[in-house]
C-alpha cells in the first residue's frame, strides 16, 4: 500500500510515518505540510491511500477529499482529526472518505485502519463509532428495508465487518453478506462508500448527519 502523508505539524507527521514505516507493505512515497501540496503529490502519484489532517493550512483536508472524489481518482482517503463531532464526521462520509481516524486513539487504530482501507471497507474510530451508535433513534426501517437490513445497514455504517455484525446480531456470516447483497440492490448502491453516505443522509448514524 502506497501512502501521501500530509499533516502541517511536523512532530505529528514523523509520529505517523515512524508507525507506517514500521507496518509491513506500507509505503509512504511522499509527504506533505498543507492541503495544496497534498493534493498536488496526490494527483501525480495516485497512491493506493492519502492520510490528512482535516485542518491544514491553504485547503483542509475534507477540501482536499473533495477534489479526489470529484476527480474519481482511485485513492481511498482516511481523515485525521483532534475532533469527533458528529457534524465533521457526517461530512467527510458524505465526501467520500475511507475513515476517520481521532488523533488521540489507540496507535493499535492506525493498523486497524490501514486494514479496512485495503478491504474497502470504511474505518471510523470506535469512539466515533459509539457516539453515532448512541444517537442513533433506535430502529425505524429505512424505506423499502425491513428491520433487520436497517440493523446490518447502520453496522456496515459505522465501519463493522461481516464476521462482526454476525457476532453483534447473532447471525452467520453467509446471511449477513446476502442482506448487505439485498440492501444494495433494494437501495440501489453498489459500493459500500454508497452505503455509508445513504445511512448518514438518512439519519441511521449521527442526529445531525
Amino acid at each position: 500500500m502506497k501512502i501521501v502523508l500530509a499533516d502541517d505539524h511536523r512532530l505529528v507527521r514523523a509520529g505517523l510515518r515512524a508507525l507506517l514505516d514500521a507496518e509491513p507493505g506500507v509505503e509512504v512515497i511522499a509527504e506533505a505540510t498543507d492541503g495544496e501540496e497534498a493534493w498536488r503529490l496526490i494527483q501525480q502519484h495516485q497512491p493506493d491511500a492519502a492520510l490528512l489532517d482535516i485542518a491544514m493550512p491553504k485547503l483542509s483536508g475534507l477540501a482536499v477529499l473533495q477534489q479526489v472524489t470529484a476527480a474519481k481518482l482511485p485513492t481511498r482517503v482516511l481523515l485525521l482529526s483532534m475532533y469527533d463531532n458528529d457534524e465533521y464526521v457526517a461530512e467527510a462520509i458524505r465526501a467520500g472518505a475511507a475513515g476517520y481516524l481521532i488523533k488521540d486513539a489507540a496507535v493499535e487504530e492506525l493498523c486497524l485502519a490501514l486494514e479496512a482501507l485495503k478491504r474497502g471497507d470504511v474505518y471510523l474510530s470506535p469512539a466515533i463509532s459509539r457516539k453515532l451508535a448512541q444517537a442513533f433513534s433506535g430502529g425505524r426501517p429505512s424505506p423499502g428495508l425491513t428491520a433487520r437490513q436497517t440493523q446490518v445497514l447502520r453496522l456496515i455504517a459505522l465501519g463493522n465487518s461481516s464476521k462482526e455484525i454476525a457476532r453483534e446480531l447473532d447471525l452467520s456470516i453467509k446471511t449477513v453478506e446476502t442482506h448487505r447483497t439485498q440492501i444494495m440492490d433494494r437501495l440501489e448502491i453498489r459500493d459500500l462508500a454508497g452505503l455509508v453516505r445513504y445511512a448518514v443522509r438518512s439519519g441511521l448514524v449521527g442526529s445531525d448527519a
